[in-house]
């Protein structure tokens, strides 16, 4: 049997209601999140229900296109998302491993693929 844990979160933003400083999409510390590292990334709303949960090669971009994108998944439901989780974890194999393992587990509500518990 294989034991699979969640990893502990590297870096952890929340919105601002009314950032005084600049802002993307309410994230005054986005900065916060590594340019060029790969890893997962979470979405909670105000009740820390888990939305969505990604992976990626570069962290940062692929954050902001969540918010950007018309084909997100989460195009819908981006004013849901309150807090940003993230993860850093280099190996490919072990990203895609922990994403499939934490929707399944946490049972993201957006995650559309990759859902063994519906």
């Amino acid at each position: 049997m294989i034991n699979i844990t969640i990893p502990n979160v590297d870096v952890s933003i929340t919105k601002q209601i009314n950032p005084q400083l600049s802002n993307i999409y309410g994230f005054t510390d986005f900065h916060l999140i590594p340019r060029d590292y790969g890893g997962i990334f979470m979405f909670y709303n105000d009740q820390d229900e888990l939305l969505f949960v990604g992976k990626a090669r570069k962290l940062r971009p692929r954050i902001k296109k969540h918010f950007e994108d018309t084909v997100s998944d989460i195009k819908l439901h981006r004013d849901e998302v309150t807090r940003i989780d993230v993860c850093l974890i280099e190996s490919p194999v072990h990203r895609e491993i922990y994403e499939t393992y934490i929707i399944n587990e946490l049972k993201s509500k957006y995650n559309v693929d990759k859902v063994m518990f519906r």
